[in-house]
């Protein structure tokens, strides 16, 4: 048992970078340790892939006259590409989230959900909407630059 573990090493440390990043992004009440869960999370699935492209003993993939066609002589390239491109787009949403982060901060002062869902809640009862703040800022903003 502990032979088949230790082979699989890299599968463990992936399960248990996936369920570092699952628990902070469920258990989490902090936006912040949220989005920190969900890079770990991004994380483990791309060394998932990585580690499940590896192939022993094969080489890069230019045909070679010594190695033949034999596609099981070349490592795949694909999965290598799928990473690179998941890599980008992750780079985008952790920006666009991290850019969404500033500006509740800004507004409510605060990371935690239960705190900035009671405000929400407060700001609809007395009649405020979301819009109309939205417009004070810009308002603000407007006035700032005059």
């Amino acid at each position: 048992m502990a032979d088949v573990l230790f082979d699989r090493s890299v599968y463990v440390g992936v399960m248990v970078l996936l369920a570092i990043g699952l628990y902070g992004m469920l258990a989490k009440r902090n936006l912040a340790k949220k989005l920190v869960g969900m890079v770990i999370f991004q994380t483990a699935i791309y060394l998932f892939f990585i580690q499940g492209a590896a192939q022993m003993g094969a080489t890069v993939p230019v045909i070679e006259q010594d190695l033949g066609v034999d596609a099981d002589t070349y490592v795949n390239p694909l999965p290598h590409l799928l990473i690179l491109t998941a890599l980008v787009v992750g780079v985008g949403v952790l920006g666009v989230a991290l850019s969404f982060l500033l500006r509740i901060y800004r507004r409510h002062g605060t990371f935690d959900e239960d705190r900035i869902a009671a405000d929400l809640a407060a700001e609809e009862i007395e009649g405020h909407t979301v819009d109309d703040h939205d417009a004070d800022d810009h308002d603000d903003a407007e006035e700032a630059r005059s």
